[in-house]
């Protein structure tokens, strides 16, 4: 295959999330792997039976770590950090998951922590890392939050996904189905968790077009989730320049930590930016800079960028996908 024609299929894959990431294109002998080997089937068995751990970060705030991998059935799509947090009279998730399997185990994780109803599930954006595990708190008949964008991007992107995610979790991705938010946020909502507030806010087109971010006023706690990334490559599915300028903005917000949507299960709040800023500022930098050259796509994806690699994990997995993206905004510049 051509480098052109490396940089076509990157530019076909664009709309498909990170979640799934490059492996996606041989997601039918993955979900032939996890149907016929008993060890992995067994595996993924084992993990949904496994009581799930979740980390106290403020009082009452509670986050499961997702693994930095790239989604399998042996880790049942828990790629993400998806959070709990609880009220006097109500508990409100942000985020779910990967799957049917892994929320069932979320679900039944807050059910050891607290009596309380589920009343709230927010889905931060429409990867399916984040919102494929919404169908396990049916039963709570939650309200189920999102940016006002969300829904026009399930409709084009849902269906397509929730194929990917069967092909590539195989057997673990049994049940797992498409939930669409019933309440929508454009600008801020207010929750009332009792005694505890919480401000849901939408955001212009940055990680995604639907990016909506959570803030706990009770303990100064901010989830951003894919907002930030931490420790794993930041992916752009959205617009560089508008992420660049959504983390300008955010710097200033009163928070004391942030919960990220990928790394630490929290961190100090604005310093986690840093790392974040610096790769995408010089991403963007680099792809001026060849651009103005007269650089075409195909030959960027070799240098933009690579001066970060040695501090990010799964670089080599997204960078190129998000030299192809931001190529095609900067060019028009």
């Amino acid at each position: 295959m051509s480098a052109a024609d490396s940089i076509t299929e990157l530019s076909q894959r664009h709309h498909f999330q990170p979640a799934i990431g490059r492996r996606h294109a041989c997601g039918c002998l993955l979900s032939a792997a996890f149907c016929c080997l008993p060890g992995l089937k067994a595996q993924a068995a084992a993990l949904a039976a496994d009581a799930l751990e979740l980390t106290e970060v403020a009082a009452g705030v509670y986050v499961f770590h997702g693994v930095h991998e790239e989604a399998t059935g042996a880790n049942l799509g828990a790629i993400a950090n998806v959070a709990v947090i609880t009220g006097r009279e109500a508990v409100a998730v942000v985020d779910t998951g990967g799957s049917l399997a892994w929320g069932t185990r979320l679900h039944s994780a807050i059910r050891s922590l607290t009596p309380l109803p589920v009343r709230h599930v927010i889905n931060s954006h429409v990867h399916p890392d984040h919102i494929f595990g919404n169908a396990a708190f049916d039963g709570d008949e939650p309200e189920i939050w999102g940016h006002y964008k969300l829904p026009e991007s399930l409709t084009a992107r849902g269906q397509f996904y929730l194929e990917q995610v069967k092909e590539v979790l195989g057997s673990a991705a049994e049940g797992t189905r498409v939930v669409a938010p019933t309440r929508l946020v454009k600008g801020v909502q207010e929750l009332d968790l009792g005694g505890r507030a919480l401000l849901l806010e939408s955001h212009p087109t940055a990680h995604t077009d639907n990016d909506l971010t959570v803030f706990d006023a009770a303990t100064g706690t901010l989830f951003a989730s894919d907002l930030l990334f931490m420790e794993r490559l930041p992916a752009i599915d959205g617009s560089l320049n508008g992420w660049l300028s959504v983390m300008a903005a955010l710097q200033s917000f009163p928070a004391d930590r942030v919960v990220p949507g990928h790394g630490p299960v929290s961190a100090p709040w604005p310093a986690a930016l840093d790392p974040q800023q610096r790769y995408l500022q010089r991403l963007r930098a680099d792809l001026r800079d060849l651009i103005a050259a007269g650089i075409p796509m195909e030959k960027a994806v070799e240098t933009a960028g690579q001066a970060e690699r040695v501090h990010w994990r799964l670089f080599d997995d997204y960078n190129a996908r998000n030299v192809v993206t931001a190529y095609a905004e900067l060019e028009w510049e």
